[in-house]
């Protein structure tokens, strides 16, 4: 502590303050025993806060401005092999995490020319037409499901309505076989939770990656009206997609795409049964589905930490230094709830909020999510279309029942009993 370059040197002193910092990290509970509190602590310690992932430290960003810099900054990439614990042999692949930061080569893991490249793909293969024309595909299957509810009293709106949509809502998008979207179902809701051993869960990757790697090599050879084929003709006259590269694509975008969607019907459903005020506006026309959508995405984001991007250099941030190696996580739980954002009630659910809401949970910059549009649409379908079905819906528990899912980047529930 004697040392005279300590005591000169600003950048030093950052550093100094970083180590002490990282002496006590705050642990992000795996088993999310109590999100609402966890999100609390991040938030009031600052913008930058050390946090432990299952033994691996890293930056938590939990202010939205600060998020919006660096979401934009190059020097923050998503390449694994820029992390110093696993360039060093810390993190392993026996780390249960592993298959968020490394799922392989796609849009989702790479930077610069070759996300550009990546990315381009997706975009003239997810076209607003394209969307648009899965509508009545969406609208068929929100009735089917209403249908399959309406003749009992209480039912699990998770099991029954909010998690089968979605999944085959982007399983038709793909042009996967829809008697595959069970075993679909059962391995994604092993790769996410925490209570799944990590053997297991190599498994399972495996054996997805091995479901599309055949899926891509059908479509190749017999391509489709769907997002699969078109991912693998997609010509803008640069080097086409390469088989692992769509492989890629398509399990990230149907991991995000199901999950998040799920969390977003769940979390706006929540919000507004706890809200019969509000409710009232919405059900009355005084305020659009829209805002409910988009207030239920910053308020109970569907992901709560987003992993990870490193850091190539020293990052100074606001007296903050972010040290080459390092693994940044967005916090985007945290950043909704930020009260420099959204003001004092950030903590509130209020559909009355003034539109457009300003929020980041589908990310921003280079990497903001693909799949926001379809999020959107599939919640702008199905959330109005169960109130008209059912006005009288109601918990049929008390909210604080309700538990969270042991799965560390997903705010996905157990269940959700209504009753109808």
């Amino acid at each position: 502590m004697n040392d005279p370059d300590l005591a000169t040197s600003r950048f030093s002193k950052h550093r100094l303050a970083t180590r002490r910092k990282a002496r006590q990290p705050l642990v992000i509970d795996p088993l999310v025993r109590d999100l609402a509190g966890e999100t609390a602590k991040l938030r009031d310690a600052g913008p930058f806060v050390r946090v432990d992932l299952l033994g691996a430290p890293a930056w938590s960003v939990t202010r939205h401005a600060v998020a919006r810099r660096l979401l934009t900054d190059p020097r923050l990439v998503k390449d694994i092999n820029r992390w110093g614990l696993f360039q060093s042999g810390q993190i392993t692949r026996q780390w249960p995490l592993i298959g968020m930061v490394d799922p392989g080569r796609s849009m989702f893991t790479v930077d610069g020319a070759e996300h550009r490249r990546l990315r381009l793909k997706i975009a003239q293969a997810v076209t607003p037409r394209r969307l648009e024309a899965l509508r009545p595909t969406i609208e068929g299957l929100v009735a089917s499901l209403l249908d399959d509810m309406a003749g009992t009293d209480r039912v699990d709106l998770k099991t029954a309505y909010a998690q089968p949509l979605p999944m085959a809502v982007v399983c038709a998008l793909m042009g996967v076989d829809e008697r595959e979207i069970p075993r679909q179902m059962r391995l994604w809701k092993a790769f996410f939770s925490m209570l799944t051993p990590q053997d297991q869960r190599l498994a399972v990757i495996a054996e997805l990656d091995e479901i599309f790697t055949e899926m891509v090599r059908k479509k190749t050879a017999d391509p489709q009206d769907d997002l699969t084929s078109a991912l693998i003709l997609a010509d803008d006259g640069g080097a086409p997609l390469t088989e692992e590269e769509v492989v890629g694509n398509l399990k990230s975008m149907v991991a995000a795409g199901h999950e998040t969607t799920i969390g977003l019907i769940l979390n706006a459903v929540r919000g507004l049964l706890t809200h019969p005020d509000q409710l009232r506006l919405v059900l009355d026309g005084k305020v659009p589905w829209t805002a409910v959508v988009e207030e239920a995405l910053r308020w109970d984001p569907p992901t709560t930490h987003l992993l990870m991007r490193f850091a190539t250099e020293d990052i100074d941030v606001d007296g903050f230094v972010i040290e080459e190696g390092e693994g940044v996580v967005m916090s985007y739980r945290a950043i909704g709830r930020d009260t420099d954002q959204h003001g004092p009630d950030a903590d509130s659910f209020d559909v009355r909020r003034q539109l457009p809401i300003k929020h980041m949970t589908f990310g921003h910059g280079p990497h903001i999510c693909p799949g926001a549009a379809l999020s959107r649409l599939e919640a702008g379908v199905a959330l109005p279309a169960l109130f008209g079905r059912f006005p009288g819906l109601r918990l049929a528990v008390p909210v604080e029942e309700i538990r969270n899912l042991p799965v560390m980047t997903q705010n996905d529930l157990e269940s959700f009993p209504v009753v109808l």
